[in-house]
């Protein structure tokens, strides 16, 4: 096994992250707004393996280059936003919301003596009720429409080896959809699904495909294709019952 990528102490984390720090501002002592760790730093439970992410927000107007290297010990993400740019990023709603919405809540401040963050980590869940709707809607036909009939379409051919990987990326399309509709945000990726089947509104079907997913019994063909029938049926229940039409009785005039 190699001895790569290395274990680091939180301590060891830290110290890189104050020289961090202390060259950039150095290196732009007029320009820099605010620095602060994302990710597993953000949420303090960061493990011996955890890599460093850093938002670090500039004035408006100017330009400083981000950085994601390998150096020594550690894998380390700089990414730089203007202002403007930052805020406007925190209010966006599109399908990774609940995804990446605790990127601009859980942020631990580094540098900030503005209490940027703290104007920042309000923005996500402020978002309108009709741009998450929009959002679920313009989503189900891009992803879970279309994977429910790949997954179709290769069990009809007997391509047997895609419905596991069909199955997977049903699941995670839908978890992303559970988080939206119920102004969920998931802490890491790696516990989505797992957080996803604890959240109260979610649709039938979801839950099973899920546990199949996360234990890796995706063996049995005919059992996991049914599953995800079943889950595009409890999708479209759902979106009934949440009121949400994506399916239209019309050809758009093209205007």
């Amino acid at each position: 096994m190699l001895s790569f990528p290395f274990a680091t102490s939180r301590k060891e984390k830290f110290d890189i992250i104050n020289e961090i720090k202390e060259r950039l501002l150095i290196a732009h002592p007029n320009n820099i707004l605010a620095i602060g760790g994302y990710g597993s730093i953000g949420l303090k439970n960061d493990l011996p393996y955890s890599d460093i992410e850093l938002h670090v927000i500039t004035r408006d107007e100017v330009s400083i280059n981000s950085h994601e290297f390998i150096y020594d010990k550690f894998k380390i993400e700089v990414s730089v936003k203007q202002k403007k740019e930052f805020f406007k990023q925190a209010i966006k709603v599109d399908d990774s919301w609940a995804v990446k919405a605790g990127v601009f809540i859980n942020i631990l401040p580094i540098y900030d003596p503005q209490n940027i963050f703290e104007e920042i980590r309000k923005l996500p869940l402020s978002v309108s009720d009709s741009a998450i709707r929009e959002t679920m809607r313009e989503f189900m036909i891009w992803e879970p429409y279309e994977t429910i009939a790949k997954i179709r379409n290769n069990f009809m051919i007997r391509n047997y080896n895609y419905i596991p990987l069909g199955a997977k990326d049903l699941t995670w399309q839908t978890a992303k959809l559970i988080g939206l509709a119920n102004r969920k945000y998931y802490s890491t990726r790696a516990r989505t699904l797992e957080e996803s089947i604890k959240i109260d509104s979610k649709p039938n079907g979801y839950v099973e495909l899920a546990k199949c997913v996360m234990s890796g019994e995706l063996s049995n063909i005919e059992y996991v294709y049914q599953l995800c029938e079943s889950l595009l049926n409890g999708l479209n229940e759902w979106y009934e019952e949440l009121g949400i039409v994506y399916r239209i009785q019309e050809l758009p005039s093209f205007k």
